[in-house]
């Protein structure tokens, strides 16, 4: 089965450009204004634009203000929304576009009921949990933590980089697979090169 794979906290046309060459089905714009990989939704716009059809456009925000969804997400011509701080299901499902609600994995989460309060969204995102950081920690959480049958869609995330991905995807089969740091030179900026052995990584782990 295709792992598909979100390539997050893109800031340049280049860097998105390189990710959808790869073979990125989504890429990740981070609009939550304290994130060092922040990006305006005009500048979203100038990279959206030049997509090819079927890669998903994700905005990524952090307990906003429903206007700035809104306003943003048409600006920047998103095509689905991911919700990474303490929205409510009924905030994140208000919205004309699908969503993917993100969950700071650590013990006592109980994830299944994460998933039965997001029925409505379109898959949970797991990441790392550490105090004080929404996300982009570029920590890998307790792949134990996740329960064998979540019955939702959800995707993985959480410190994946070139080096542990097939092991990630071995250990968790996980739908799809979210990376950012992992691949980056510096907070926003890609490295193609990374991009090329994470996706080998997870394409091998297609075959097996």
């Amino acid at each position: 089965m295709q792992i598909r794979v979100k390539i997050c906290g893109i800031t340049c046309p280049e860097d998105a450009l390189a990710a959808v060459a790869s073979g990125a089905d989504a890429i990740g714009f981070i609009l939550w204004e304290q994130s060092a990989r922040f990006i305006s939704p005009v500048d979203v716009k100038k990279i959206t634009e030049f997509l090819p059809p079927f890669v998903h456009t994700v905005g990524v925000y952090v307990n906003p203000e429903k206007a700035w969804v809104e306003k943003s997400a048409a600006i920047a011509n998103l095509s689905l929304l991911q919700f990474h701080g303490d929205e409510s299901p009924e905030f994140c499902s208000q919205f004309h576009l699908p969503y993917i609600k993100a969950f700071r994995v650590k013990e006592g989460l109980d994830l299944l009921q994460c998933a039965q309060q997001h029925a409505n969204a379109r898959a949970l995102l797991l990441d790392a949990y550490k105090a004080g950081m929404p996300g982009g920690t570029g920590c890998v959480f307790d792949w134990k933590l996740i329960p064998a049958a979540l019955p939702v869609p959800w995707v993985l995330s959480g410190g994946l980089h070139p080096e542990n991905i097939v092991e990630a995807i071995q250990h968790t089969r996980p739908l799809a697979v979210d990376v950012s740091s992992g691949v980056e030179l510096t907070p926003g900026i890609k490295d193609i090169n990374k991009i090329a052995a994470f996706m080998q990584g997870v394409r091998a782990c297609e075959n097996l």
